[in-house]
Parts: structure tokens; sequence; C-alpha cells
């Protein structure tokens, strides 16, 4: 059976055109990336993968309710505002947080090869989320940040006995597609009152 990281939904692979950002491989993608803490085996990402996983659903809710008037993320977010509602635009903007953190900590992982993978998760947190919770949230994370495994251990889960090199390669890949892609949401909803990533 292939690696995970070679069969998953890329976000390098998600469309993005004049009108947005495709929901169904978005979601499709964010799926993926649930799956891929789930090959840790550890429930150290449990914080992470449970509020990615809740967003994605309450995203998908709306886009299967809507799909004509939710083909990208952006028309999702609009169509919905104008009908009064909040509650998937709400969700995205959590999900490309949450997303941004990941992103954030695993470009910070590949940036310096020689730190351990909590001081990336801990750069990432300071930078993304901290700023959003509260003391108490925050100590939290911060002890669960420091239970995530060694850097060694993580590429050899994800890499499933693949090859690290190419993990290396396909994850760069994966992490400049959804840097675009929080780039972008993070920009649309900010301009257009929507909320703040």
């Amino acid at each position: 059976m292939a690696p995970h990281f070679e069969t998953a939904k890329s976000f390098a692979d998600v469309p993005i055109t004049r009108e947005g950002v495709d929901t169904e491989t978005f979601l499709e993608a964010s799926d993926g990336l649930v799956q891929m803490f789930e090959l840790l085996g550890s429930g150290v990402f449990g914080f992470v993968q449970n509020d990615i996983r809740s967003n994605v659903a309450g995203v998908r809710e709306r886009y299967k309710a809507a799909t004509e008037d939710s083909v990208t993320l952006e028309q999702l977010v609009r169509v919905e505002n104008e009908g009064g509602s909040r509650v998937a635009t709400a969700c995205l903007i959590r999900l490309v947080r949450g997303l941004a953190f990941t992103c954030s900590a695993l470009m910070h992982m590949q940036k310096d090869p020689s730190a351990e993978l909590y001081v990336c998760f801990k750069r990432s947190y300071d930078e993304v989320l901290k700023h959003h919770h509260s003391f108490l949230i925050r100590s939290v994370v911060t002890v669960a940040i420091r239970a995530v495994p060694y850097r060694h251990d993580f590429y050899q889960r994800i890499a499933q006995g693949g090859s690290t090199e190419k993990l290396d390669i396909e994850l760069a890949k994966w992490l400049a597609g959804l840097d675009v892609i929080v780039k972008r949401i993070s920009a649309f909803v900010d301009e257009g009152n929507y909320g703040k990533v």
C-alpha cells in the first residue's frame, strides 16, 4: 500500500480560479490532513484534529445543502452571509486558522532541519493562535505541544516506510499550496468583513 502522502489529496492540487478556491477539493485535502495526524497514533494532535474535523463538517454541511452556491469557498461565504447565516463562515474561519497553524509549524520544521517538532509547533502557536486563546487554554496547549513526537519519529510515521526524502519534497509542495489558500482566504474574509483568521 502506498504511503498516505502519495495518495491523499494535496493542497497543491486544489484548483484556484478567479472565482476562488474549489470547495470540494479543499475539503478533501483538509480530510487528508486529519488522516495524516491519525498516522501518528497519539492523542497529541487531538486538539488540532478535532478542531479541523468539526470545522470541515460545518463547511461541508453548507456545501452539501447549497452545492451550486458553494462551488468556491468565497462563493459559499458570500451567499451564506447574504442569506443572514454565518455558521459555515465561522467554521471556515476557524478551519483556516487551524490550517494556518499547521502550515506554519510544518514550514518551520522544513526551514530548520535541526529543530525538534515541538519547537516548530510552539513557534507557530505563538504566531498564529496564541492571541486567540485565554491564559488557561494557552497553558493547556503549551503542555500538549511539548508532547508532540520527535522529529525523526514524525517523519518515519508519516512516510509509512516510504522515502523520507520524497516525503519532504511532497510536503513542501503541499505546504506551498496550503500557504496560498490560507493567505487568500484570510485576505478574503478580512477584506469582506466576514471575520478574522
